[in-house]
């Protein structure tokens, strides 16, 4: 077998000397979103499915629900669904050829994360939730 010659070089780029391009953090927070919003819908489905068995277990799903994780874990869901709503008219724009340098790339996905939380607030608030 040959031997390979090692220098003094990284074999990959790790955290002390590769920055997290916007691009990738978009794209990470793209499947958080998409992982947290299937948690999501099961359990709106367990909750929909409690409802018309019988309502002692109707009882027992709401109040997991509505207790303080059931809660954070709806609001993270609504945060999912504005993130992959706005992530998805971003691609909109990028599939019509628009926004592909790197300035307005990086604004787009400031926009759409900021964007998405902005949204999560104005639906929360106004649809009553924590009241």
């Amino acid at each position: 077998m040959s031997e390979r010659v090692k220098g003094n070089r990284p074999l990959s780029p790790h955290l002390t000397i590769y920055r997290p391009q916007m691009s990738s953090i978009s794209s990470i927070l793209v499947r958080i979103s998409g992982v947290s919003l299937s948690f999501g819908f099961v359990l709106i489905v367990w909750w929909l499915l409690a409802a018309s068995t019988n309502i002692k277990y109707f009882e027992s799903a709401n109040s997991i629900l509505s207790s303080w994780f059931g809660i954070v874990v709806l609001i993270g869901s609504v945060w999912a669904l504005c993130y992959h709503s706005l992530g998805g008219i971003r691609h909109l724009i990028w599939d019509m050829g628009y926004g592909f340098d790197l300035k307005t790339a990086d604004r787009m996905g400031w926009a759409v994360i900021i964007g998405s939380f902005v949204l999560t607030f104005v639906i929360i608030c106004y649809s009553g939730a924590l009241s």
